[in-house]
């Protein structure tokens, strides 16, 4: 992802084969990928854990828009960035958080059960707090934006969803390839954003890329503060930092190009998110493995 990036930027020319145009059947693949692997009992947190489900939708819809919106007024972002980096955070969490938490010696079964119940959510929390938030600056079309998110996000999960369900064979082995399926659609999705707007990424980079990174980094800070102070387990606490941390980026790539087709530099924070949170969270991993390691040993 960072090599597809840094040639996006710096030769966009070979790469702007790939159609912004492409973006949405490109996510809703990642996304039938996501309901091939869901399955009933993950919901089953939700009524064994409720407190902590809700304390993690909670901490999803509020911490990570708020600090979006913060981030946007600190750094005096422009009314497009500032669209891209409200939509990074008021996105659900993505499949990639479950990686993380896995490698993080976390709460699986709490991290899938969030991801899966956020996502649920987002059609409605999503736009609703994009226009709180955006309303002042940019006009936002909320019915677009929730009929996007059904299109792009639930549809293909209930389809992914019931090809398991009534064709579980063949999708027993279509499920070995797609972790690599999915990174070369989220590759793809990453190089037609950055291509299209790599002048002016280059530009106002290493500012939309600040952004970025404090955004991803003080979500996972709040959420490792917010479960110490509510008394989780260390695997709670993991959980809960990484999920908070790591956003559905691809979504909100996705949706700033239907949604505000006439700032396409919107998309851009979403694009610079996908790739730094999987870096960011590979590194996170590795702190969080050895974070109680040293005692068992």
């Amino acid at each position: 992802m960072l090599l597809v990036a840094a040639l996006s930027c710096f030769a966009p020319e070979a790469m702007r084969w790939i159609k912004t145009s492409w973006i949405n059947p490109l996510l809703m693949v990642v996304m039938f990928g996501m309901g091939l692997v869901v399955k009933p009992g993950d919901f089953a947190v939700v009524f064994t854990r409720p407190r902590d489900v809700l304390i993690g939708s909670l901490a999803q819809f509020t911490l990570m828009p708020l600090l979006a919106f913060a981030l946007s007024r600190l750094f005096n972002l422009d009314p497009a960035l500032t669209a891209g980096v409200i939509l990074v955070g008021t996105c659900p969490g993505g499949t990639a958080s479950n990686v993380i938490t896995y490698f993080s010696r976390g709460d699986v079964a709490l991290s899938v059960g969030m991801t899966s119940v956020n996502t649920l959510l987002a059609p409605l929390l999503t736009p609703a707090i994009t226009y709180l938030l955006l309303r002042t600056s940019v006009s936002v079309d909320v019915a677009g934006m929730f009929l996007g998110i059904v299109n792009v996000v639930l549809v293909p999960i209930a389809l992914g969803f019931l090809a398991n369900r009534f064709f579980a064979g063949a999708t027993r082995k279509m499920v070995k390839g797609l972790p690599m399926v999915s990174t070369l659609a989220i590759c793809m999705i990453i190089a037609a954003i950055v291509s299209h707007n790599a002048e002016k990424l280059r530009a106002c980079g290493a500012l939309v890329l600040a952004v970025v990174v404090l955004h991803n980094l003080l979500g996972y800070l709040c959420g490792f503060g917010l479960g110490r102070l509510l008394g989780m387990n260390r695997e709670k606490i993991k959980t809960l930092s990484v999920e908070i941390g790591m956003q559905n980026s691809g979504l909100a790539a996705s949706l700033a190009c239907t949604v505000f087709p006439g700032f396409p530099m919107a998309a851009v924070p979403g694009a610079l998110f996908s790739v730094w949170h999987n870096i960011s969270g590979a590194l996170l991993a590795g702190i969080y493995r050895r974070w109680g390691a040293e005692e068992k040993g």
